[in-house]
């Protein structure tokens, strides 16, 4: 019974790094490929050049503090990878046999967003890692930070942050107080389920969840979140 249950083990372990080989190799040629067409340089210069492109000096450090406690709070950190996460992912979806998408840094969600489609293939999971390292190689955590905001998109067709803050606030990003930076925060995780002006309430307990991460990691007190968390979007645009 004993050498029945090892060789069902090694078994498993082996069909699991079989796996994870062919997906790792497959999501490397997914990297190549992509780079290859369009290096990280030009797909920087493309998101540069969008129209209402805000750099990193114009964005309020509040917004910038609730970008990384909701998204990615070991952002400064990692190499672009955040191993703890990662890991806990991986088990999750080898237990399950689905691929979450836990895990991601924000490094990771622009290699995703800027190269990869939103299907949840393990190889494209690989391929957003090789590309993320890219990204880490080439650009300071300030400038991917940067390039983040301006190609994430907030709903309602808008593709950066300069033109989100515009369409629900009727500001520039400079202009954002600590109400407006956690709203806009929790949009990207999901901008059709998030979008204030079409589901204020799905909005308002994302902004509560940003809030709570932000006082988790320290940006906030209890008395700030709670005072932010008793306003609504209709009641004050």
């Amino acid at each position: 019974m004993k050498k029945f249950i090892k060789r069902v083990f090694f078994t498993i372990v082996i069909a699991i790094i079989l796996f994870l080989g062919i997906n790792i190799k497959i999501g490397y040629d997914m990297f190549k490929n992509s780079i290859a067409e369009k290096s990280v340089q030009t797909m920087v210069a493309e998101i540069k050049a969008k129209e209402n492109y805000t750099t990193i000096d114009k964005l309020p450090q509040d917004y910038k503090n609730a970008i990384i406690a909701v998204e990615d709070r070991r952002f400064y950190q990692h190499n672009g990878i955040d191993f703890i996460s990662i890991g806990r992912a991986v088990v999750t979806d080898i237990v399950t046999l689905k691929l979450k998408e836990g895990g991601s840094t924000i490094t990771q969600q622009l290699a995703k967003n800027t190269y990869f489609t939103q299907n949840k293939k393990m190889s494209r999971k690989f391929a957003e890692i090789f590309m993320a390292f890219e990204y880490e190689k080439n650009y300071t955590k300030d400038e991917i930070l940067e390039f983040y905001v301006n190609y994430s998109y907030f709903g309602g067709g808008n593709y950066c942050v300069g033109d989100a803050c515009k369409y629900y606030f009727n500001k520039t990003p400079n202009e954002m107080d600590l109400y407006d930076s956690t709203l806009l925060a929790g949009i990207p995780n999901a901008p059709s389920i998030y979008d204030p002006k079409k589901n204020s309430n799905l909005a308002w307990q994302r902004q509560k969840q940003v809030l709570r991460k932000m006082v988790r990691c320290k940006y906030l007190t209890q008395e700030q979140a709670d005072s932010i968390a008793t306003i609504r979007y209709e009641d004050r645009y």
